[in-house]
């Protein structure tokens, strides 16, 4: 594959999941995120002011066949670290859906947040 493919494939997968994220976001704060230009260290996804206390990931883009998970985790984890929020990688091939990979601990306390609110809205309605 040519040079220029592989970065197309990866600018696609990056404004995508850029559009997952801005559609979540309220919308004043939309213009807060941001794919990374082409070379640009640091994540994928650039998430700067208020934007972040909606989405606090630290995000990496890899649309590949082959795919290093563990390199790509590495690499994720430690733009992660340099911004100080929690590392999210999203993983593509041709022909698939995006996936998420975050850690497990992270992913069971999103669930946690999500079932104590559903809890406390349930009961403030009774």
């Amino acid at each position: 594959m040519k040079t220029s493919s592989a970065k197309a494939k990866g600018r696609n997968l990056q404004n995508a999941v850029r559009d997952l994220i801005v559609a979540i976001l309220p919308d004043r704060l939309k213009c807060q995120a941001r794919a990374a230009l082409m070379g640009e260290t640091g994540a994928d996804i650039k998430i700067v002011g208020e934007a972040r206390d909606y989405f606090p990931y630290s995000v990496e883009c890899k649309n590949q066949e082959r795919l290093n998970l563990w390199a790509s985790w590495d690499q994720t984890t430690h733009n992660a670290g340099k911004e100080k929020l929690s590392p999210l990688l999203f993983i593509k091939k041709n022909r698939t859906e995006i996936l998420a990979v975050m850690k497990a601990t992270e992913f069971f306390d999103m669930l946690n947040q999500i079932e104590v609110k559903n809890v406390s809205n349930t009961s403030s309605h009774s």
